[in-house]
């Protein structure tokens, strides 16, 4: 069975994975970063984002951020 992010944060075709991971350290936080796009048929996802993407993707990853903090997690440092 594949692992599930426990909460998603969309603005268009942007999309913020968020995932639990508990370790050794503690329980820990990451996010993964996708756009959509289609290609024919299909949806797809990327890793690559264009100038026009960047404030979308700023605005999912600062409320990724809101939401983590939420949770009372320490997420790593750096």
């Amino acid at each position: 069975m594949a692992k599930q992010p426990i909460h998603s944060v969309r603005f268009g075709y942007i999309k913020v994975n968020i995932w639990f991971n508990q370790t050794k350290s503690g329980d820990r936080h990451n996010v993964t970063v996708t756009r959509l796009y289609r290609d024919g048929d299909l949806w797809r996802e990327s890793q690559h984002f264009g100038r026009d993407d960047l404030l979308l993707l700023a605005k999912a990853l600062d409320q990724a951020h809101t939401w983590i903090m939420q949770q009372g997690a320490v997420s790593e440092p750096g």
